[in-house]
Formats: C-alpha cells, sequence, structure tokens
C-alpha cells in the first residue's frame, strides 16, 4: 500500500499542509501512525478520506442542523464505520430534500403574497399547532413575534390564533430565515411593502447581492440544496466504494 508524508498528501489533496494537521485535530481522517522522527504517514484510505471531507464540505448548508449532519458523516467514515456513514448520508439527503420543498413552496406563497391574493383563513392555529405545522420551534415563533415579523391576533381568552395568511407568512420568513436573512432585513421588507406594493424589493431587503430579488432568494436556497444533493449522491457512492476497499 502507498503510504505520503503530510506534504506530499497537502499536494495531492491541493491543500496546505497546516489543513491535513487541522483535519487530523478535528478527527475527519484517521489518526495516522508517526515515524521514530515524528513525521506522520498518510495510507490510501487517509487519501480518500480526505476526498470524501473536500466533497462534504464543499458546499455550505448551515440551516436546520444539515451541516452538523455532514460532519457527522465525514467523522463516522474516518472511524471506518462505513454502514453508519451511508445511514447517515441517506439521512441527510433526506432533510436536503425536505429543506428544498420548504422552499420551493415559499417561492409559490411569496408569489401570491406580492401578487395580492389573499388565502380563506379556514383555519385556527394554537402557537404549539403553528410551530408543529410549520416545523419551527415556539421560540422561533415567539422571536419572530417580538420581532414584529408578524402580529398574532387573540381571541377573547387571550390565545393566540394563527389564521392561514398568518401560516402564509410565517412560510415566507421561514424560508427567508433559511437563506440567512436578518429578522430586521425580512421586517424593513415586509413594511415597505406594506407602504408600497410597488415597491424595490432589493432595496427594501437591503441584501449584499445586488442582482438578487425576494423571490431569487429562495431560488439561489434551491440551487444550494440541489447542488448538496447531488454532492450527497457522489460521497453515497465513496463510502460504498471505501466500505469494499477498506
Amino acid at each position: 500500500m502507498s503510504t505520503y508524508r503530510t506534504s506530499e498528501i497537502a499536494a495531492a489533496i491541493g491543500i496546505h499542509p497546516n489543513t491535513v494537521r487541522l483535519y487530523e485535530e478535528l478527527e475527519l481522517i484517521p489518526k495516522p501512525e508517526r515515524l521514530p522522527n515524528g513525521y506522520r504517514i498518510f495510507t490510501e484510505f487517509h487519501l480518500e478520506q480526505f476526498r470524501l471531507a473536500r466533497l462534504a464540505f464543499q458546499i455550505e448548508i448551515l440551516q436546520n442542523g444539515l451541516r452538523k449532519k455532514i460532519v457527522e458523516v465525514v467523522k463516522t467514515s474516518a472511524k471506518g464505520e462505513f454502514d453508519a456513514a451511508i445511514a447517515l448520508v441517506k439521512e441527510y439527503s433526506a432533510c436536503l430534500q425536505e429543506e428544498r420543498c420548504h422552499a420551493e413552496e415559499a417561492i409559490r406563497i411569496t408569489k401570491e403574497v406580492l401578487s395580492g391574493k389573499a388565502p380563506e383563513n379556514a383555519h385556527a392555529f394554537k402557537r404549539r399547532e403553528a410551530s408543529e405545522y410549520l416545523g419551527i420551534s415556539m421560540d422561533t415563533l415567539r422571536n419572530w413575534e417580538m420581532n414584529g415579523l408578524i402580529t398574532v391576533k387573540r381571541k377573547q381568552n387571550g390565545y393566540r390564533v394563527y389564521t392561514d395568511e398568518d401560516i402564509r407568512r410565517l412560510k415566507v420568513i421561514r424560508s427567508l430565515r433559511c437563506a440567512n436573512y436578518s429578522l430586521s432585513a425580512i421586517l424593513r421588507m415586509f413594511k415597505q411593502l406594506e407602504k408600497d406594493p410597488e415597491a424595490n424589493i432589493k432595496k427594501a431587503l437591503n441584501i449584499p447581492r445586488p442582482d438578487s430579488e425576494i423571490i431569487s432568494v429562495c431560488d439561489e436556497l434551491i440551487a444550494s440544496l440541489s447542488a448538496a444533493e447531488y454532492n450527497a449522491v457522489k460521497i453515497l457512492r465513496t463510502l460504498k466504494h471505501m466500505k469494499t476497499k477498506y
């Protein structure tokens, strides 16, 4: 079996030698053996594990613990627990697909909001029901309310009631938050639209990229999630190969 020194593995992967040491410290690769002089010795397994890690971190998906999930995939593979890593990748892929569905739904909802279409308000959700329906915590709902993103009506008994219109607005907020927009930017956008439905969405959101619009926010999110899904397929293929080989 071929062996490599730190500088050789770094050159083969296209990274700095310090990054090789960092991956070892983070347990993203197996701990290499050392020669009597202290030099690290890496194997073909290390080389493939590095490539797997680089592939896994190529697309940064931060929301809903997805980054943590893919890190766990890499660490599990580094331990040689390939069956467990394969199961984790499948779980990760399912989460990516779910997030993509949310973003696609938000595009449709946002278009309806911008076109002035109103829901029938056939439902009335309590806070817990709304949080479970949306897949977000009650603390998150409270936070959005406290920051003025949504004002929820109350019944005579004091309980909050979320209408279909509220749920639709919350879905838009959820996807914009997934795209890493700040609460203040989203609030500014809603206020601007309330004053002027024809308002410039780019200025309202004050986003760093001048070519973006509110709908393209979700489009970009979908593109990232789709790229991550594609990478997950390649990661799964790599893990199956590594399981057979090592």
